[in-house]
């Protein structure tokens, strides 16, 4: 799993790729949490390069979303791959998280 992150204007824009599992979850959340003290409040997590997603993953995603909320920021996660939307439909997610079908439409949700 590989994160990197970009800034387009005041948008925080962080792409993810490989597989988000137990095994690598907790250093994930470190990272992304600490962008979030840093004070980065408006994120786009561009997901197009994730093949897995575990409920461990799921997790850190809520918990990041929740964080933002709570610091008055907003998350949009984009370009899902099927198999990985399909968890999160399964898991409820999609209802209440804010998810685009692209980075484009992602960035002018914050707009």
């Amino acid at each position: 799993m590989s994160l990197t992150r970009e800034k387009n204007g005041n948008v925080l824009l962080v792409s993810a790729s490989g597989q988000i599992n137990s095994a690598n979850a907790a250093e994930l959340e470190a990272s992304l949490l600490e962008w979030v003290e840093e004070g980065e409040r408006k994120w786009v997590l561009d997901m197009s390069g994730v093949e897995y997603i575990s409920s461990a993953g799921l997790r850190v995603v809520l918990l990041l979303a929740k964080r933002l909320k709570q610091n008055s920021g907003h998350l949009v996660l984009c370009s899902l791959q099927p198999h990985v939307l399909e968890v999160f439909d399964i898991s409820g997610f999609l209802s209440i998280l804010d998810v685009a079908d692209s980075r484009e439409a992602a960035l002018g949700r914050h707009a």
